[in-house]
């Protein structure tokens, strides 16, 4: 009597944790289904540490594509930054498809459309855009490794045979027998088993543990997917399908998983029934034979989980450039051509997304662009905003304008280029390397090129870079790249006449300060603000008027003079 009434206690004890946890998670579920509604459009609370950053890339590294847009333009641009920007996914597949997205700048129109159809979906459909949103936050991360990093690591685990595992378990049985004859020698010798078993257990356990993880993600993204494919999205009808047949193949890896999964934690759980499975588990090499099991099983399925990973990875991403719309105060669906050969680009109060306070400007490039003007005025700016556009229009068919009409481009830049020092190479060598890409890709002449460059060749003298960037600029108007580049070198804006069309930003001054109004102007610059920007600052007027009257003197005459006479007659 007295075991039946334990016995029923710790059945009730169990009921009611059971019941409390199933409490507390639709609360939570009820929170979050809350915090997506209000909060849906504003830039979320996101933080990504250096390695879970690294991972990003997963997804695109067995994607690669020619036209892709590749590394320095990418670094260039800013594209981490505005990724952060973007990003409201809530999974590891949504966060590597978006980067993927971003990086795929040659998808077609016939993609972007679909992405548009699914996108706009998605927001007519607000129940079952939290539900989708619910499920990929259940889908969750791994951590600092990608799960593509684990089904290329899966090889390295060798062959994995259970017969010792069954060998080893069977050793019990003499001994359980032994009991009946001598208790003594039996216990003993079950005893000696139990030591056995747990000492090759941990070691067998730290072989295996890091692609425990990677199994549970698989099983939460099959348990995520039987739900996704219960909703209805007829523009996702497809992709859907795909998934279905996925799920077919895919269901057997969760037969006996509990057993793998329940001591994925590192420590023994906190209800009675977790204790006995995770000694359970210490004794018979349970969860490791289940392991060797799955590993099998999935060793065969990579494609399935590959695909399965790319199908919700989308739908999170979709949610995302709906997210990423809402939070801006005016975008444009971009108008793109397809097979044709004329580059040009036409953009109506574009401004950076990345700014909060943007001052927008208009741009209508039929040919190159060559942009002056004074330091900090805003050149670069320009060059990153309009750069920026044309990759969110190629990527997220979304831009940070009123309009935007061009082709659907090749997109290169070199802007932001550093020495190398691993390789050796001064910064000259580095920015020569980086043009020679934009040469070489505006040679093939199979798709628009469009290019942004800052300060062509500054990493050499004055003489031989104006005339280097000059014949440069002049191949690639040649070649039928759209071309925007910028420069402090004002003779270049005559030498480029026939090729580009000048523009410019200034400053203004007003009462004793330097304002930048950021606007973008037709002409060549007329103004100069280096000196002045070095007088603001509080250096030595004895320098100032020094350099004033040097520049004042080269201007006049076109030689450089280092004498105090030659400098005064300049100032005077």
């Amino acid at each position: 009597m007295e075991f039946v009434v334990f016995a029923g206690v710790l059945l009730l004890l169990f009921i009611f944790m059971i019941v409390q946890e199933l409490i507390q998670t639709k609360n939570q579920e009820k929170l979050f289904k809350k915090y997506l509604r209000e909060n849906y459009g504003k830039e979320p609370p996101k933080e990504y540490s250096l390695e879970r950053f690294a991972r990003l890339g997963s997804y695109l590294e067995r994607h690669k594509e020619e036209k892709q847009l590749d590394d320095i333009t990418w670094n260039d641009l800013g594209m981490d930054e505005v990724f952060r920007r973007i990003d409201r996914t809530y999974s590891a597949a949504g966060e590597e498809y978006l980067y993927y997205t971003l990086r795929n700048i040659s998808c077609g129109r016939e993609a972007l459309e679909h992405l548009e159809e699914v996108v706009n979906w998605l927001q007519e459909q607000e129940n079952i855009k939290v539900r989708i949103q619910l499920l990929m936050k259940r889908l969750g991360h791994l951590g600092k490794y990608s799960l593509y990093d684990y089904l290329d690591n899966l090889d390295y685990l060798g062959e994995r045979s259970n017969r010792k595992i069954v060998l080893g378990n069977l050793l019990y049985l003499p001994f359980l027998l032994l009991l009946f004859v001598q208790p003594a020698m039996g216990t003993i010798g079950i005893v000696l088993c139990m030591l056995w078993h747990i000492m090759t257990y941990f070691r067998e356990k730290k072989v295996i543990e890091p692609y425990i993880i990677s199994f549970a993600y698989v099983l939460r993204l099959i348990d995520v997917c039987e739900e996704l494919e219960k909703q209805k999205i007829p523009v996702y009808r497809r992709e859907l399908d795909e998934l279905r047949e996925a799920l077919k193949s895919l269901r057997e890896l969760r037969r006996g998983a509990y057993w793998v999964m329940a001591g994925n934690q590192g420590k023994i759980g906190g209800n009675p029934l977790d204790i006995l499975a995770d000694y359970l588990r210490m004794i018979l090499h349970l969860d490791i034979f289940q392991f060797n099991r799955m590993l099998e099983k999935l060793r065969k399925k990579t494609g399935q989980v590959e695909n399965m990973l790319a199908i919700t990875g989308y739908l999170d991403m979709a949610i995302s450039v709906g997210g990423f719309r809402k939070s801006l105060e005016g975008y444009c669906i971009p108008k793109l051509e397809e097979d044709t050969e004329k580059a040009f680009l036409h953009m109506k109060k574009g401004w950076h997304p990345l700014l909060s306070q943007p001052v927008k400007n208009s741009i209508r490039a039929d040919r190159g662009i060559l942009l002056t003007g004074s330091n900090a005025s805003g050149k670069s700016t320009f060059l990153k905003m309009v750069a920026v556009n044309a990759v969110l229009a190629q990527t997220i068919h979304t831009c940070a304008a009123e309009s935007y009409h061009a082709p659907i481009f090749q997109i290169f830049s070199s802007m932001a280029l550093r020495d190398s020092m691993e390789n050796g190479e001064s910064y000259y060598i580095v920015e020569i390397r980086s043009l020679k890409r934009i040469l070489d890709a505006a040679g093939e002449r199979r798709t628009p090129v469009l290019c942004f460059v800052d300060e062509v060749l500054r990493g050499t003298n004055t003489v031989e870079r104006i005339a280097a960037a000059t014949q440069i600029l002049i191949r690639l108007a040649e070649s039928g790249t759209l071309g925007f580049a910028a420069t402090h070198d004002i003779e270049m804006t005559e030498l480029l006449k026939e090729y580009y069309d000048n523009y410019h930003f200034e400053e203004v001054i007003r009462d004793g300060d330097i304002l930048f109004p950021y606007q973008l102007l037709p002409g060549k610059a007329s103004t100069r603000n280096a000196i002045r920007l070095l007088q603001m600052m509080g250096y030595e007027e004895q320098i100032i008027k020094k350099a004033s009257g040097q520049a004042e003197n080269f201007l006049k005459t076109g030689k450089w003079i280092n004498t105090p006479a030659a400098i005064s007659e300049g100032t005077t």
